[in-house]
């Protein structure tokens, strides 16, 4: 049964979300991840008819977003050493910039954002966010540029320049880049669009994929 091959995929949490879908949920979020993973829709329509499940590819980006409403954000966290930094990213041939920070010790993506430019004023709006959703009392920031020191001092957060363990944070983007390269040389499409693919690629990393670094934890199973 397709069911019981991918009932590693079937995630608890996704339940409510789906009930009234007539595709079995582990087939779903199998989906899923291998769009967020890298698939275009219509690598993983063909990925699905090979294991003899036919469904469009608007039914597959449907579930794509029935995955990004469902609000499965990663945990509060209280870290020690979080690493801040931004990517230029194309989006209908105009570069916009990601920005996106990550607790050091947990490999946690604590939050991902877009932005039109990149410099004091976005920085300093992405470090608030931070605030909003993780407990930054004792963290330490680490960053690449004096701009970032400016906008930490603005909210009163510490900070320091550094090039080495901040290294995670560049890693991560490598991730992220390969992914998109895989199927997306620039996207086309609405910035909200991106936002949820960003978030979803967010969320496979944080709930799914193993670290070696954390003995084949997943960054929410440190946390936890």
């Amino acid at each position: 049964m397709l069911a019981d091959l991918l009932s590693e995929s079937l995630a608890v949490d996704y339940q409510e979300c789906w009930e009234r879908e007539r595709t079995a949920t582990p087939v779903r979020v199998f989906a899923v991840q291998l769009h967020a993973t890298g698939c275009s829709l219509r690598e993983t329509k063909e990925i699905l008819r090979l294991l003899g499940v036919q469904r469009s590819h608007q039914a597959i980006w449907q579930w794509v977003h029935q995955i990004a409403d469902s609000g499965h954000n990663p945990p509060e966290a209280q870290p020690k050493r979080v690493a801040v930094d931004e990517t230029a990213v194309k989006i209908n041939g105009e570069w916009s910039w990601l920005y996106a920070a990550i607790d050091i010790e947990t490999k946690l993506i604590l939050d991902v954002e877009l932005f039109g430019r990149h410099g004091t004023d976005p920085a300093a709006a992405f470090l608030h966010r931070l605030t909003e959703k993780h407990d930054l009392s004792e963290a330490v920031f680490l960053v690449d540029g004096y701009g970032y020191q400016t906008a930490l001092a603005r909210l009163g957060l510490s900070g320091r320049l550094d090039y080495v363990k901040r290294n995670l944070i560049e890693k991560w983007f490598h991730t992220l880049k390969m992914r998109i390269d895989r199927f997306h040389n620039s996207w086309v499409g609405s910035h909200g669009c991106v936002r949820e693919w960003l978030m979803q690629f967010a969320q496979y990393y944080n709930f799914q994929r193993p670290h070696q670094a954390l003995d084949g934890r997943t960054p929410v199973e440190e946390v936890i």
